[in-house]
């Protein structure tokens, strides 16, 4: 296979996944995602914004998720996310420093 093809048939991969997870499944919590695969929406919003940012194309981290989302984050919350409990949260903090690193 050739690096173009290649290259395509990761971004087919890729917008299938966002595809899935914003049409498909916008019940799953990103905090599910975050504590059971160690990413979520949000992950892959920033993998985007990254991959730009290493192009020399500038992209906040704000434009990245509404690229990702196809709207301001603070839309798709209000439309899709619900409150997670103690529980969850706790989990949430764990997953996201061994995946992502200390919260800000």
């Amino acid at each position: 296979m050739d690096d173009q093809t290649r290259i395509e048939i990761e971004a087919a991969a890729f917008r299938a996944l966002r595809q899935h997870l914003l049409e498909k499944r916008p019940d799953v919590q990103n905090i599910d995602l975050m504590n059971l695969a160690g990413f979520c929406r949000n992950c892959l919003s920033r993998w985007y914004q990254e991959a730009a940012n290493e192009r020399g194309i500038e992209m906040s981290k704000d434009e990245a998720r509404e690229i990702y989302y196809g709207m301001p984050y603070d839309e798709w919350r209000a439309q899709n996310q619900t409150e997670a409990g103690p529980e969850k949260q706790k989990a949430f903090e764990k997953a996201f420093a061994e995946n992502v690193g200390k919260k800000d």
